[in-house]
């Protein structure tokens, strides 16, 4: 004897329940991954652009120094004293406050 409550029932739901399920997993990846990475790339393209003379900046290797010429894609930047390094502008990872270097070696 078989019971007949037992017996195949569909496997899953309907296929827009999957459909909405990718489409809710693609928006969260959206917000959650894709939007902040454009966001942080757009914010270091804007300070690239905007770099001037006599800015204080940080690199990516974590150097400190001042801006003493902005060219195409590079800049020159005074570590210490009658020490320039060219770098390229991508390698400038954040503008500090005026004075902040000041303010360090006087620490």
């Amino acid at each position: 004897m078989t019971d007949l409550a037992y017996a195949a029932a569909p496997a899953g739901g309907s296929p827009w329940t999957m459909f909405a399920l990718l489409g809710g997993f693609f928006v969260l990846m959206y917000f959650l991954m894709i939007r902040p990475q454009s966001k942080r790339r757009k914010e270091h393209q804007a300070l690239v652009a905007a770099l001037a003379k006599g800015d204080e900046v940080v690199t990516v290797g974590g150097m400190t120094g001042v801006v003493t010429k902005v060219e195409d894609d590079f800049v020159k930047v005074r570590i210490a004293d009658r020490v320039e390094v060219r770098l390229q502008k991508a390698s400038v990872h954040a503008s500090l406050p005026k004075g902040t270097l000041k303010s360090l070696d006087d620490g």
